[in-house]
């Protein structure tokens, strides 16, 4: 994996969570709702990664349920929020995740009002603009946690202030921030938060969503009997004892994990002149960048040739050849964001790797066209 480096994508899966896994599935794989002693042994090994998650991202065990991914989280999460609260108006930006962007559209073609809060130069929400877009008849506000294009961090502390305020419910997406940042000293501030797996080096196809227990709400999907009956289906034990290991794994090492993702990124910056978008000096492990002249596309293409994995972006928004959201919300037009690319990086890398690819990208060139 040494010239991958899209790893806000999505991660290689740990070895101990490997581990975890195939021995879930050889001494846990009964349903958790079958009434017989192999269904009460797997239902409560789900119990304790449940209660092991809780405690990780300092919430109620009671308000936490398992998911298929971030994806089906924001979904459950916004759909609850929405039935539970009363009124017809959302707050949300254009840079969150195409799961959060694409569902609030569909709500807003069945009748919501929707306002679209703008980004600053460094990729953050001025907390001005969501006090003037509050309606009498606000009922959410959904705001990413950390942004997956370029890794600038909302404060959520100040923009919830601004909910309980005004009686609004928030829902924040955590997925780039569980695990590789204090998700716990967010948790106590929002009404609900989606995290993901494979985002921390766990399994594909798992997740959890967080819902305040005191949130009165009808499931999505009516006569479930997994997950409290906020989602339907039998649940991936195997996953989420994946899951549970790696985000214990991730959230213990935080601090080295921290302090290496720094030395990386500063490794990358020192390496090269960069045209960058977002906080050179956070620990997300997520630089964005502008090239120059050159498009995203053709960079990508050209260094997957050289052997160096990198993105334009979400890959959940990558296939649809759209400009990232997040440059567009930040004032960019769709020309120059045509140039963007992001780079992700892991703890396991070297500072050799990442300076090879300072290399390459410094190296690139405009590409001549032959008429």
């Amino acid at each position: 994996m040494g010239g991958y480096f899209d790893y806000a994508a999505t991660c290689p899966v740990d070895e101990d969570v490997i581990e975890a896994y195939i021995h879930a599935t050889r001494n846990y794989f009964a349903n958790t709702k079958s009434l017989h002693d192999p269904g009460t042994k797997a239902h409560q090994l789900l119990e304790h990664c449940r209660n092991t998650m809780a405690g990780l991202m300092g919430v109620e065990q009671e308000g936490v349920y398992f998911t298929s991914g971030g994806t089906e989280s924001n979904e459950l999460a916004i759909d609850g929020l929405l039935r539970a609260g009363k009124g017809e108006h959302i707050i949300t930006t254009e840079a969150e995740h195409s799961s959060v962007r694409n569902l609030i559209r569909r709500y807003e073609k069945e009748g919501y009002k929707v306002t679209r809060v703008p980004l600053n130069e460094a990729g953050i929400i001025n907390v001005e603009d969501i006090e003037r877009a509050i309606q009498e008849d606000t009922v959410l506000m959904a705001i990413q946690h950390v942004n997956p294009d370029i890794g600038s961090v909302q404060p959520i502390r100040h923009l919830s202030e601004l909910c309980h305020a005004h009686g609004i419910l928030f829902h924040s997406d955590c997925v780039q921030s569980f695990g590789k940042m204090p998700v716990e000293e967010v948790a106590t501030y929002v009404d609900s938060l989606s995290v993901s797996a494979h985002k921390l080096y766990g399994p594909k196809g798992v997740g959890a969503v967080y819902i305040r227990p005191s949130l009165s709400f009808p499931p999505k999907t009516p006569g479930g009997t997994h997950e409290g009956g906020v989602r339907a289906g039998t649940v991936n034990t195997p996953g989420i004892a994946g899951f549970t290991v790696a985000a214990e794994k991730m959230v213990k090492e935080r601090k080295s994990v921290e302090s290496k993702i720094l030395e990386l990124k500063q490794t990358f910056l020192k390496a090269g002149e960069w045209n960058l978008i977002g906080d050179k000096a956070s620990a997300v492990p997520i630089i964005g960048l502008l090239l120059p002249e050159i498009e995203g596309q053709w960079a990508m293409l050209e260094g997957n040739r050289r052997g160096f994995h990198f993105s334009t972006g979400s890959a959940c928004s990558t296939g649809n050849h759209e400009p990232p959201g997040t440059l567009l919300a930040m004032g960019y037009d769709a020309e120059e964001a045509k140039s963007f690319i992001r780079l992700s990086f892991s703890h396991h890398q070297t500072s050799e790797q990442v300076e090879k690819l300072a290399l390459f990208l410094s190296g690139l060139r405009k590409p001549t066209v032959v008429r």
